[in-house]
């Protein structure tokens, strides 16, 4: 899945010269946590709710420069370095990039433009999705050796038990030179299929409770 598929295209922008109160205003009516910062139509920074929460007055503690600071222009704490995606980047690589640099969100350029948004909120829905769990379904975890065809021959085991998979997630196994597979499977009694995955000499690792694996 690309960024192009689930970036938000409507996107609420500020100017540099957007005060610290009007920019906390809007991060509030609209609910949402970043601000890119446009300028004659160039991307020159990012706020957060974060940003804000440093600047804003304590509420507890008043000081007569309060109004002052309220007043300051966001130009004045926004990041200006700002890390950007491109609409045909893959989900896992945005994901990537928010978990490196422990960030919240990506603006998204095309050629030189600004086109979207995508969010950590986003990409978490997103991954929810691929991996089926906001289905009805069941998790099946099967460990196979590390070898050409060894996903083709689990499946190969689901279509004979007549079991549709919602997704598969490949990954490294505990065991040297082998893989574990995680399924999501429409199927709330997972027993037949496991018994039938155990006698064609597959390992499965999960369940461990009988099959009750929702």
């Amino acid at each position: 899945m690309r960024i192009e598929d689930i970036m938000r295209k409507n996107l609420v922008t500020v100017a540099p010269s957007t005060t610290i109160r009007e920019a906390h205003l809007l991060l509030r009516v609209n609910r949402i946590r970043h601000l890119p910062v446009v300028e004659q139509g160039k991307l020159v920074g990012i706020i957060s709710d974060r940003d804000l929460r440093d600047a804003l007055p304590s509420r507890l503690l008043t000081h007569e420069d309060d109004e002052l600071i309220l007043q300051k222009p966001i130009s004045a704490i926004m990041q200006k370095q700002v890390i950007t995606a491109h609409p045909l980047d893959f989900i896992e690589d945005a994901a990537s990039l928010l978990y490196e640099h422990k960030i919240g969100s990506l603006p998204v350029m095309q050629d030189n433009q600004l086109v979207g948004m995508i969010t950590e909120s986003d990409l978490f829905i997103s991954l929810i999705e691929l991996f089926g769990v906001n289905k009805p379904s069941s998790h099946i975890e099967v460990e196979v050796g590390d070898r050409v065809g060894s996903l083709a021959d689990v499946s190969q085991v689901f279509r004979e038990a007549q079991v549709n998979v919602c997704s598969v997630v490949v990954l490294p196994g505990k065991k040297e030179a082998t893989k574990r597979l995680v399924f999501r499977v429409q199927s709330f009694d997972t027993r037949p299929l496991i018994r039938l995955l155990e006698a064609r000499g597959h390992t499965v690792i999960a369940p461990t409770n009988g099959g009750d694996s929702r």
